[in-house]
């Protein structure tokens, strides 16, 4: 099922060219065009989920193997240091494009990239953690 104004569904599914390092039935791999790093690509599926909310077991599950396959490959061919793993789901999250996709980001020593999703660690006290786990997990 693909969104008929969806770029990255276009992307995915071929109609609009790509540098396209992997493709099968379900995903296409492509390179970023503003990559992070060298090597920086993106794991499109061809079917239209916004986000991580709305794909399915069948597609979050492809997707995760499809990435460690391809942080695989690619952390031997790029000779890279490290590998992150991006995801982002709604705007406030630093989602710009509402088509699930996940970025493979080869790390390279000295790349000048920081990892943008930095935190100031919070110090909440065991009952604020108590209350935050009664809400999620009971």
């Amino acid at each position: 099922m693909k969104k008929e104004d969806c770029i990255f569904c276009k992307i995915a599914n071929g109609e609009i060219p790509s540098k396209t390092l992997y493709e099968d039935e379900a995903f296409r791999v492509i390179l970023d065009l503003g990559p992070a790093t060298r090597g920086h690509a993106l794991i499109l599926p061809k079917n239209h989920f916004d986000n991580l909310y709305e794909l399915s077991d069948e597609a979050a599950s492809g997707v995760m193997k499809l990435a460690r396959k391809m942080a695989g490959i690619m952390t031997e061919k790029l000779n890279c240091d490290g590998f992150n793993l991006v995801q982002n789901n709604g705007e406030t999250a630093g989602q710009t494009v509402f088509h699930f996709h996940m970025h493979l980001i080869p790390r390279y020593k000295g790349d000048g990239q920081r990892i943008k999703i930095g935190w100031i660690p919070g110090e909440p006290d065991q009952e604020e953690l108590e209350e935050i786990k009664k809400t999620i997990a009971e």
